[in-house]
Order: structure tokens, then sequence, then C-alpha cells
């Protein structure tokens, strides 16, 4: 099931989205929350007349860096011997559709498509055997990093947690099959990045175990797994789009900040 959070007439809920194709696309509202056991109202609206907004609002968003070796060697780095986990603020995410503001602090400006875990329970230090039992579903991620400004500070808290840097969406996938999925990304209609989770160094139950070992996970909450080879340039102007297959397509403008 696919479920999206959207705003009509000024209110925001839930919907699970059905039909297919740009013109067939229509939300079923949710009663209550999708965390919990949830009825279909029967009420429909056309995609075409909401506003999608980010399809969770994450209590944090903890990300994971260089989980693709190609990608870690096109930045000249090593693979980790263990993940290397960072966090993006809640005031980092947008929506499809938002627009990416560059920031004033630098020059540049990298897209990341990414595959996004949607936690659907509370839980901390989870049993391999029970990942699957704590996810909701997946979506697209796009960790905008500000390149030169990760490269010179020691933490990467600016340059990937500035306001607009973790789009996400179009909406969350609950039956997806991680494993071995395509992700790409385009700018302007060019590919850029072609991957697929299978290329993941460490697995989403890795990723899990490893970051639940140190923190709770609350319903809605975000992991990032990482970026395959081909990160690049974006510049004011700019549309890029993130692909995964079995997902859809979370697409965003950049425009200058101010």
């Amino acid at each position: 099931m696919r479920i999206a959070r959207f705003s009509i007439d000024g209110n925001v809920a839930f919907g699970a989205v059905e039909g297919e194709g740009p013109d067939g696309l229509v939300l079923d509202i949710i009663k209550g929350i999708p965390y919990a056991e949830f009825e279909l109202s029967g009420t429909k609206v056309p995609l075409s007349k909401v506003r999608l907004l980010p399809p969770v609002l994450p209590n944090k968003v903890v990300a994971i860096g260089r989980n693709y070796a190609e990608h870690a060697a096109e930045l000249g780095n090593e693979v980790p011997e263990v993940p290397v986990a960072f966090f993006k603020p809640t005031t980092s995410v947008i929506g499809s559709g938002d627009a990416i503001e560059y920031p004033s602090f630098s020059n540049e400006l990298h897209h990341e498509a990414e595959l996004a875990v949607v936690i659907g329970r509370m839980c901390r230090e989870v049993p391999r055997e029970r990942v699957k039992d704590v996810i909701f579903g997946y979506t697209c991620a796009n960790d905008v990093t500000a390149r030169d400004a990760q490269k010179r500070e020691k933490q990467w808290a600016r340059a990937k947690g500035f306001d607009t840097s973790c789009p996400l969406g179009p909406w969350v996938e609950t039956d997806l099959d991680p494993g071995d999925v395509t992700i790409q990304a385009t700018v302007n209609g060019e590919q850029r990045q072609l991957g697929r989770t299978s290329e993941m160094i460490r697995s989403i139950e890795d990723l899990v175990v490893h970051i639940t070992e140190a923190m709770t996970l609350l319903p809605g909450d975000v992991i990032l797994t990482g970026t395959p080879a081909g990160v690049g340039p974006l510049h004011v102007g700019d549309e890029v789009a993130v692909t995964i297959e079995g997902i859809g397509t979370l697409t965003n403008k950049v425009i200058k900040r101010g």
C-alpha cells in the first residue's frame, strides 16, 4: 500500500494512494494515523487536487554515509569499518514538489539519491530477526549535501542538516522488498546516478540493529541507507528527481535561498 500525507483546503490528512498514471491517482482518506490499525474512509480525492507533504514528520532522521563502495571511492574515501551515522534535523525535511534552497554558505551543492526506511513502532535494541516487524515502509530520499562545507568542517551538521536538505516522498510504500531495487537520480532529465540496493555494503537489517543499539526509534523516524555512485552538482534552477523501483519519483527544484 502507498501511504501519502497531504493537505487540502487547509486540512492535513493521510491517504492510501490508488490507481495508476499521473491522471488516474486518487487518495482514499485514512481514518486515524497509519502507524496503528486504521480504516479507509471511502472518501476519495484526486491526487491532482491536493498538495503532497513529506510522507512523515520524523522525530529524527538517522543517515548512513559511505554505504556503497563505489560512492566512497568516487569521493576518495575508504569503506568504513563500522557504519558512519549522522543526523538530519526535522527542519531539513521537505516533500516532493517543495523547493531545495541553495544554502548561502556553500558553492558546491550535491544530490544523493537514497532509499529511506520509515519506522512504524517504537523500538530499541532490535534483534536481526525482528527488524521487519519495526519497519512501516520505504520512501525516496535525497540527502542533499553542501560538499564544500562537508570537506572543510569536521562535523557534517551544517553540510547535511541545513533547511530543505532532506526531501522525502512522494509517499511511503509498505509492501516493498528492498533487497534489490533500482535507485536513480536525474537532473533536468539527465541521468546522474544509477545503482541497486543489493550493492549496499551493510544491509537494512545491519543498519537497524546498529542504530537501535544506541538509541530508541519512534514511529515516523527515518533511516537513510546511503547513496550509490554518481553524485554531482546542483545549481539554482535545476530540477532533481530521485526514482526508486517499486516506490515512485521524488522531484524537487533548486532555488536561491532568501
